[in-house]
């Protein structure tokens, strides 16, 4: 049976609402991280072409293939720390609003705060409502 509002105390309440808006703003965070990260993708296909332009020409030299090679590399590597971080963000909003996994939801607030200037400031509102002792009881933690 569910308790009445009227019976749930005030700062309760608050605390559960900090934590489904948080959640919707890492939820946000995500979506555009996962955005942005597509933008290495163009470095891959430069790379990509400045491969295939290299083996085609045989007269450059190994350069347009190393460059391109490490076009390619470095930009997979960025879209791959990207999407990462995404789904990161991502199931750090679900964990929020569920109450789940304190500690995780912790380190990636801490993570975030490095992704200047929207991360930093979502970061520091992340870590000022969990380090509340009532929202630690909220996840279970001690």
């Amino acid at each position: 049976m569910t308790t009445p509002m009227a019976e749930i105390p005030e700062s309760l309440r608050d605390d559960e609402y900090n934590l489904k808006l948080l959640g919707i703003f890492h939820y946000v965070l995500a979506g555009l991280t996962a955005v942005i990260g597509c933008f290495p993708i163009l470095h891959v296909v430069v790379g990509f072409i400045m491969i295939v332009i290299g083996a085609a020409d045989g007269r450059a030299g190994p350069m347009p293939i190393l460059g391109g090679l490490l076009f390619t590399l470095i930009g997979g590597l960025v879209f791959v720390v990207f999407q990462a971080m995404a789904v990161c963000l991502f199931l750090s909003g679900k964990f929020l609003q569920a109450h789940k996994h304190h500690t995780y939801c912790l380190v990636v607030a801490v993570m975030i705060c490095f992704s200047f200037p929207v991360g930093t400031v979502l970061g520091i509102f992340t870590l000022l409502v969990l380090i509340r002792p009532e929202v630690r009881s909220l996840f279970g933690a001690k």
